[in-house]
């Protein structure tokens, strides 16, 4: 299997499972007679084990090796899909779904540890952004397959389909030659040494730390765009989907225009550009006052082409910090993007009299951190150099 298929399949892990069920939520409610905020657990059961364990599974691919923590973390989705797909209860659902999230973290994790095992320079770069063009095409259609899924058959073949892309996932694992050529050693307090290593690296947890608050204006629009636009504009769940898709295809094309541009343009330009564009967007968010449609997409969608524009730069220089423990030093990027994910959400869905200037606000935030860390440091930043440096596999 080609590893940029397989890496591809790695990172829809999350996307699959967390979008593609949700139409399903209401008919879960009622078959099991429960509210609706019992099923939802659901979702955050998946993110909570999502999270604890992206911090497990990277070291132990650097001590046992990428493979055999895969194939062992697609087992465990597997067994947890299989649990949903055969749930009977809510009670056995939820479970399922803890063991789900467990077991994507393992796909999440280690198919950025993989980047910097396979790939250098601007090929690493490259791939990262054509893994972000999917990681963004997955969230556009997993409700929408999950709904035909419905249509067609049941809410247990979602999970079915969750399988076989897993199994497809396992093969590839499988066929793949180790790439991890020095492993760590020790147990637990040995996990626990390296992730203090990896802390102690300050460059690392600077650039890590700063760089995932870019995504708060990404995640705060996911989180409530369905309240802006529905509650707020008063549009319909038809034309809320038009607009939410093109804000995703932003981020889409900003990927894809990453994988074409990072050979020839310098990496501290491509992330000065898209800092300084989060920035305006926010600043015009404010200024626009968020009162009609447009008012509120047409900076979304620049911001949202910015953070996917940078995102793939941003993640092969911070890998560039480390040397050693990279399976945790990935968890870490990896986690801490979800937590500020989680903070977006919650920030977003409390009680504001304009949910948009509050965009524009995470917009300012997420890109003023970054940015003022980056100027701070980029002396000392370790850079991609500007020529191609190949592949290594």
């Amino acid at each position: 299997m080609p590893i940029l298929a397989l890496l591809s399949l790695l990172a829809a892990f999350p996307p699959l499972a967390i979008d593609m069920y949700l139409p399903s939520i209401p008919i879960l409610q009622c078959l099991w007679g429960v509210p609706y905020s019992v099923v939802s657990h659901s979702l955050i059961l998946f993110l909570a084990t999502f999270s604890i364990f992206l911090l497990i599974h990277g070291p132990l691919s650097d001590r046992f090796g990428r493979r055999p923590v895969l194939m062992g973390g697609i087992l465990l989705f597997i067994l947890g899909s299989g649990g949903c797909a055969t749930a009977n209860s809510v009670t056995t659902f939820l479970w399922a779904r803890a063991i789900q999230g467990a077991g994507a973290a393992a796909a999440s994790s280690l198919s950025l540890a993989l980047t910097k095992d396979l790939f250098k320079g601007h090929n690493r770069q490259k791939i990262l952004g054509y893994v972000g063009v999917i990681m963004t095409f997955c969230p556009m259609i997993a409700p929408s397959l999950g709904v035909v899924v419905l249509n067609c058959l049941s809410w247990r073949w979602i999970f079915l389909f969750q399988i076989l892309v897993a199994l497809v996932s396992f093969y590839g694992v499988y066929r793949l030659k180790e790439p991890l050529v020095e492993f760590t050693k020790g147990g637990a307090i040995s996990v626990a040494k390296r992730y203090i290593t990896v802390f102690k690296n300050v460059r690392f947890t600077v650039l890590a730390t700063a760089f995932a608050l870019v995504v708060l204006p990404h995640f705060g629009f996911i989180g409530g765009a369905a309240d802006i636009y529905i509650n707020g504009f008063g549009m319909s769940e038809q034309v809320f989907g038009v607009y939410f898709a093109i804000n995703a295809l932003g981020f889409m094309v900003g990927s894809f225009v990453c994988t074409l541009l990072c050979n020839t343009l310098n990496p501290l330009s491509i992330l000065y550009s898209s800092l300084l564009t989060i920035m305006g967007s926010g600043l015009l968010m404010h200024i626009l006052g968020g009162t009609a449609p447009w008012t509120m997409a047409l900076p979304m969608i620049c911001i949202s082409f910015s953070v996917g524009f940078s995102r793939p730069v941003a993640n092969s220089m911070i890998l560039d910090q480390v040397d050693k423990d990279v399976g945790a030093a990935s968890g870490i990027m990896t986690f801490e993007m979800f937590f500020v994910a989680a903070i977006a959400v919650e920030i977003i869905s409390l009680e504001w009299s304009n949910k948009p200037l509050v965009l524009g606000s995470l917009a300012l935030a997420g890109a003023f951190f970054p940015l003022a860390v980056l100027l701070a440091v980029r002396r000392k930043v370790r850079q991609v150099p500007k020529r191609n440096s190949g592949a290594s596999s």
